[in-house]
């Protein structure tokens, strides 16, 4: 793997730490919000609900942080894609058993439940949003341009200490 980092790095780093920040204040809300609706029940469900939105969420972030170690690697797109991809696949799979094992639950508030997790969803987009709106990144990053090359230089020829000869 490479050392050099791709110049995205430290941008999904600070995505990551600001949606755990709103994931905790989010959190809070909810679960604050849901024991004032339908007490214990809608605590655990609004917990719950932020809390599998955040790691959803985060598995994405995460999954492009960890590609990004391959960078300058011959198969860095390769492996890239297929992290992120297997990040993608792991959260639909996971989903799912999700879904299942909770449908039915007794001690899920489900209208608390569905709030808390579309809040998570929203404060993350919010989160996303504002990071890559501030960001400073150049249209061109991670590209090497060659050596700069005088304009009336022939090739091959060195310039004098007088500039380039004239005929």
């Amino acid at each position: 793997m490479s050392p050099n980092p791709v110049s995205s790095t430290p941008i999904l780093r600070r995505t990551l730490i600001w949606s755990v920040v709103s994931t905790v204040v989010l959190a809070v809300g909810a679960a604050t919000v849901g024991y004032l609706v339908a007490q214990g029940e809608g605590l655990v469900s609004g917990l719950l609900g932020v809390l599998i939105a955040a790691v959803f969420l985060g598995i994405t972030g995460a999954s492009i942080l960890i590609a990004n170690r391959w960078y300058g690697e011959p198969l860095y797109v390769q492996f890239f894609f297929a992290i992120v991809l297997g990040g993608w696949l792991l959260k639909i799979i996971v989903f799912f058993l999700v879904i299942v094992v909770l449908r039915d639950q007794p001690w899920i508030q489900p209208t608390v439940f569905f709030v808390s997790i579309i809040a998570g969803v929203l404060v993350s987009l919010i989160v996303d949003a504002v990071t890559i709106g501030t960001m400073r990144l150049p249209h061109v990053s991670d590209s090497s341009l060659p050596t700069e090359v005088p304009e009336d230089a022939a090739p091959g020829a060195s310039p004098s200490e007088d500039g380039p000869a004239r005929s």
